[in-house]
């Protein structure tokens, strides 16, 4: 085996390696995991019990089912932070005087929400412009019996009062509200109590963007809030909205930013986790795979809770992913506490509006690479997309994109190629070296260079542009994963770019690939072994342009890459197999090209000599 081959051979290990490293789970994780698995029925226990108390109570909660989409009464189930007092069991804070619920509907052009006098805040909240994968309107809270704000504070008479659980009086009249774009308008609640204390909410809404503010003044109750902190946040569950929710369930997560750090909080087996922070927080969050709400706290801070439950194996699709989020603040001596809230899609454009940060939540690169992936991703590849989508469909957008990629690349791919049909050409003569020295390897070795110095061919002339271009790849691998941007988009017999595009079903299942098969995949993976024929070695495909080794022993890697990436693959967005299909279709042209260019170039100097 020459030189060229090995190191052919230790990069394609490598990148097997790391492959393998940042998606199989550490032998910690899996003693984790199995650990967790003996407490799996105690939670459910737990639950159980949870929902028996529910029942004999009464309560209603309405839960969406993962297969309809349609809403379903259930016993409300208890939240995660533990046992609540009922509202007769907060004193004073339990008895507001308000015995009915008030409902207002708040339309806009982006989304329609349910605002509810049971903890003062929205109960249903649709988004418009989005749906399910089965065509059910987006509807993001789990929980729509009652307000998914709560705001929770220790009173002096030593109840913990949370008041999702309190009936306000609403002070805006009226059931609906109706906002056109560019409109504002407000919406209150206020809990009067018998000392004469007022706790009263306004909600500012805006008919052109996704975010709310709230501010909540406090009157009279310097004395009945010990420690004059309340913490504030989102309770429910937020709805799952795709098909496979066991792709979608590892993707929810809850965040904290602060200190220009965003902390994550993500649970990856059965159990239950809180995470403290102290200090000053920037925002808190709670997301699913395309689906965020926000919290900015805009009075200072002293600290924020995230809290996390999973119900069962990530890989189960019954498994429940809650999440909370919740910001602690000091109440100034004006009384007024304020926050900014986002509710609606993981959208850049959106989020960027409300705070630049929370873009951070998607997931564009690992974290080694984010310092490449953040800018290319902000300022060239969202950008391309809003640009094009209006003139074509985000499917051809993806071609055209992945065709200019390939252009700009050419100057690295063409000198790759040029490497490596240079070091084909030496073949012959290296294997004499090889053949004369067999039993000397270190002159083996130095007549090896020389021969390369004579020649003016660096041996890894042909991987070093390839692996240059690995930054871009591995950033639009994740992001074409992740973008809400291709999500719901039709091309060609794929009903949506952000799934995958099965076409073809298996009479059995088969491990890491399952039991169909994706159509762009298959494209991709055969036109990566066309690539790999047409160099006579090992075809570039991911590396976007690579040649062939040039030896013989790399002839079984023809085939050995496109299956690994076909089981890889198979399960990934339709639109990311189809970014690479285009990707390897134009390096085929490029390789040819620049082939035919090398023999024109290799009969010019036969005829010279």
């Amino acid at each position: 085996m020459d030189r060229n081959t090995a190191t052919g051979l230790i990069l394609i290990f490598l990148i097997m390696l790391a492959w393998f490293y940042f998606t199989m789970p550490t032998q910690e994780e899996m003693q984790r995991r199995q650990a967790e698995q003996a407490r799996q029925d105690s939670i459910a226990a737990a639950q159980a019990s949870a929902d028996s108390i529910a029942r004999q109570q009464g309560q209603q909660v309405t839960e969406t089912d993962p297969d309809t989409g349609q809403q379903q009464q259930q016993p409300r189930q208890q939240t995660l932070r533990g046992d609540e007092e009922e509202p007769s069991e907060m004193g004073m804070f339990g008895q507001s005087g308000v015995s009915d619920t008030a409902k207002v509907t708040v339309e806009t052009p982006l989304y329609t929400v349910e605002f509810t006098n049971v903890g003062a805040g929205p109960a249903k909240f649709t988004l418009k412009r989005y749906e399910t994968w089965n065509h059910q309107p987006v509807q993001m809270i789990a929980d729509t019996t009652q307000s998914a704000y709560t705001l929770g504070f220790l009173s002096n008479e030593n109840y913990n009062v949370e008041t999702s659980d309190i009936l306000f009086e609403q002070v805006t009249q009226g059931s609906t509200l109706q906002l056109e774009e560019g409109e504002t308008r407000e919406l209150q609640y206020a809990l009067n109590l018998e000392n004469g204390g007022q706790i009263l909410y306004t909600y500012t809404l805006r008919g052109d963007s996704y975010e709310m503010d709230l501010s909540i003044e406090f009157s009279g109750l310097d004395r009945n809030i010990i420690g004059g902190t309340v913490d504030f946040g989102w309770e429910p569950r937020i709805n799952f909205t795709e098909k496979d929710h066991t792709i979608e369930g590892p993707q929810a997560s809850a965040y904290a930013y602060l200190g220009g750090e965003m902390e994550q909080l993500l649970i990856s087996e059965a159990g239950r986790e809180e995470r403290n922070f102290n200090g000053d927080i920037d925002w808190v969050s709670t997301r699913t795979k395309f689906f965020a709400q926000v919290i900015e706290p805009e009075t200072p801070t002293e600290g924020a809770l995230l809290i996390g439950e999973v119900s069962g194996a990530v890989d189960n699709p019954n498994t429940r992913h809650h999440y909370e989020s919740y910001i602690k603040s000091d109440i100034p001596e004006n009384g007024l506490v304020e926050y900014r809230m986002y509710v609606g899609p993981l959208a850049y454009n959106s989020l960027k509006k409300f705070d630049s940060a929370a873009y951070d939540m998607v997931d564009v690169g690992w974290s080694w690479i984010r310092w490449f992936s953040d800018p290319l991703v902000r300022f060239i590849v969202i950008p391309f997309f809003g640009f094009v989508s209006d003139y074509m469909s985000i499917g051809m957008g993806i071609i055209l994109f992945a065709i200019l990629i390939k252009v700009v690349l050419y100057p690295l791919t063409k000198k790759s190629y040029k490497s490596m049909a240079a070091m084909k050409e030496l073949q012959p003569k290296m294997k004499e070296i090889q053949e004369k020295y067999s039993d000397k390897p270190e002159k083996q070795q130095k007549e090896t260079l020389k021969l390369y110095k004579e020649a003016g061919v660096n041996p890894l002339g042909g991987c070093l542009p390839n692996l240059l271009q690995f930054p871009i790849l591995i950033t639009l691998w994740r992001f074409f994963q992740n973008s809400i941007m291709i999500r719901q988009e039709e091309f060609l017999w794929a009903a949506d770019l952000s799934a995958p595009d099965y076409i073809l079903g298996l009479p059995f299942s088969i491990p890491f690939l399952g039991d169909q098969l994706a159509g762009f995949v298959l494209l991709m993976s055969a036109a990566m072994v066309a690539q790999s024929k047409i160099t006579g070695g090992m075809g570039g495909g991911m590396g976007g342009g690579g040649g062939g080794m040039g030896a013989g022993q790399m002839k079984m890697f023809q085939y050995l890459l496109p299956v690994m990436l076909l089981f890889i693959f198979n399960n990934f967005a339709a639109g990311l197999s189809l970014y690479y299909l285009i990707y390897n279709v134009v390096s085929i042209i490029q390789q040819l090209m620049i082939n035919r260019q090398i023999d024109k170039e290799n009969g010019e100097k036969v005829e010279a000599n």
